[in-house]
């Protein structure tokens, strides 16, 4: 590049510019093929320190070559010379102490809980672990974000979502159930939107589930706990029910708004009577005086088992239950296939697991009161009593009783999503 500068007596004469002979004497390729080879496996301060030291090799005019090739800006790489001059930082950190902006989450104090607004409705669990997982990867879930105003990206999501919310990146497991229904993700939406709607509305919702059968005695039960070395607790080599104590049944239900739980130990069957009276049970002794102003009751539950979607009798019985309370009963089942993503299964049952690993339950008490001293460091405190009744298994309902029923199916799959009113008595 040439320019000229005037004079008086000679007129112009040509003079070569510094800065663009500097520039063409710049490995710009070398650069460039050293920044694509490390730049994305260097931290924030490498990034900078390699800017930097490219800047010194290259002398005069490569502050603008390598920032253009970086992508680094001019005081990020002026930053990164000063960084060169003095010693090595202390050992784990990027920047100098209280260096770099604030937090993302605390510049944006309403982006965890979108997050978690946006990944609830894919949530899935394990009933024996406290782990969360979400179906919706990174990108989708920061793409929704981006929508909602938010400046975030898919690493960024990622981590939040493990930071912040307690999730963890899983891989599959044997766990399927059956087959995938193909309105299976559609139903978990509904179940979300009815859900908020009536959180939304000051009135209680619970997730309700039986948990599996307990053996009753001096039996092994799975997992360990701390005892003096050399003397494990001393159990029965055969696990055949002892004919008095026999089995107990937990049926659970869980205050999705107010993290709290509430079990009822039956000694007979898992009938549909028994599913019921626990939630009876539930709204006497916890939902009235927790929700004074209380109307309706959401009950998200399996699709099968005693409060299955097809069983007459958990209809028949819920209808009782209306009838006798006043209250309007919404349900909202799982679809098929999906019995262990129940949030209670997930936010009570496991930690229940968690409590009593390793102990003997060798009496019914002791169920009830180690049920009962389940805790979490996040809030959750289980109620616990036994429930003595004989429930009748085979109850047998008829069409007729059905008919007199005050059932209203929703829009989207009556047989999964359904409301039971209160009849009114006749004069």
């Amino acid at each position: 590049m040439i320019r000229g500068r005037a004079t008086d007596r000679l007129g112009w004469i040509p003079v070569r510019c510094e800065l663009s002979y500097a520039a063409v004497m710049i490995d710009r390729e070398g650069i460039r093929l050293r920044w694509e080879t490390l730049g994305c496996k260097l931290d924030e301060r490498g990034q900078r320190l390699f800017a930097a030291n490219e800047v010194r090799a290259a002398g005069y005019g490569a502050l603008v070559v390598v920032s253009e090739i970086t992508g680094l800006a001019r005081s990020t790489i002026n930053r990164g010379e000063d960084d060169l001059d003095e010693g090595p930082l202390p050992e784990g950190r990027v920047r100098r102490k209280g260096g770099g902006g604030k937090p993302l989450c605390e510049r944006d104090p309403t982006l965890v809980p979108d997050l978690q607004r946006h990944a609830e409705p894919a949530t899935m669990g394990d009933p024996m672990r406290p782990l969360k997982w979400v179906s919706k990867s990174p990108a989708k879930l920061a793409a929704a974000l981006v929508e909602d105003g938010h400046q975030v990206s898919p690493n960024t999501v990622a981590k939040l979502l493990e930071e912040k919310l307690e999730y963890s990146r899983q891989f599959n497991r044997k766990t399927h159930e059956g087959a995938s229904h193909p309105d299976r993700n559609a139903q978990f939406e509904h179940i979300n939107t009815r859900v908020v709607a009536a959180q939304a509305a000051g009135q209680p919702v619970i997730s309700v589930d039986t948990k599996k059968k307990e053996l009753v005695g001096n039996f092994k039960n799975g997992g360990s706990d701390y005892r003096p070395k050399g003397d494990p607790v001393r159990v029965k080599v055969h696990d055949f029910a002892d004919k008095q104590l026999g089995k107990v049944v937990p049926y659970g239900v869980y205050d999705i708004g107010a993290n709290a739980g509430w079990v009822s130990l039956g000694i007979a069957a898992d009938t549909a009577e028994f599913a019921v009276n626990a939630i009876r049970t539930w709204i006497e002794r916890i939902g009235r005086p927790r929700y004074p102003h209380m109307r309706e009751l959401t009950i998200t539950a399996d699709c099968g088992g005693s409060n299955g979607a097809r069983v007459r009798l958990w209809k028949v019985e819920l209808q009782k239950l209306a009838d006798e309370s006043g209250l309007m009963l919404r349900v909202l089942h799982y679809p098929p296939g999906t019995s262990k993503w129940n949030r209670i299964e997930h936010r009570m049952f496991c930690h229940i697991t968690q409590n009593w690993r390793g102990q003997p339950l060798e009496s019914r008490m002791a169920v009830v009161e180690l049920i009962g001293a389940t805790t979490t460091r996040t809030g959750l405190t289980v109620e616990c009593a036994l429930d003595e009744r004989n429930y009748e298994k085979g109850i047998r309902i008829k069409k007729s009783e059905m008919n007199r029923l005050d059932i209203e199916g929703d829009a989207f799959h009556p047989e999964w999503n359904y409301t039971i009113k209160p009849r009114r008595a006749d004069p």
